[in-house]
């Protein structure tokens, strides 16, 4: 399985994920440049969730949350700008990761409010 096939993989489990624990999916990889894609955006009751996922085939170099760099965090922010001026009905909003491992055994974790 090569990265776009894991990716999208994780993506996926993210999403099923989030489904299960009350999450309403509104879209999913919204692109707003070339440097800014927003994984999936939800609906936790009444906040909008922009979540970013990193996946990874195991923990061997590191947690997927290691890989959250600060310039990535910076092209999330802008998206979420971008965003909120496309539906300013918003207020209330956060940006969640989700760190999902595949092998030995399926890992998903989730830090809100990164």
């Amino acid at each position: 399985m090569g990265n776009i096939e894991i990716g999208k993989k994780g993506e996926q489990l993210a999403t099923d994920f989030l489904v299960r624990n009350g999450y309403k999916i509104i879209e999913t990889n919204k692109h707003f440049s070339r440097f800014c894609e927003i994984d999936i955006i939800a609906l936790d009751k009444d906040t909008l969730v922009f979540i970013e996922v990193k996946t990874r085939k195991t923990n061997f170099c590191g947690s997927p949350f290691e890989a959250i760099t600060k310039t990535k965090y910076q092209n999330i922010k802008k998206g979420v700008f971008y965003y909120l001026q496309e539906k300013p009905s918003y207020k209330k909003f956060r940006i969640d990761a989700i760190s999902i491992v595949l092998q030995p055994k399926l890992e998903i974790k989730q830090l809100k409010n990164i």
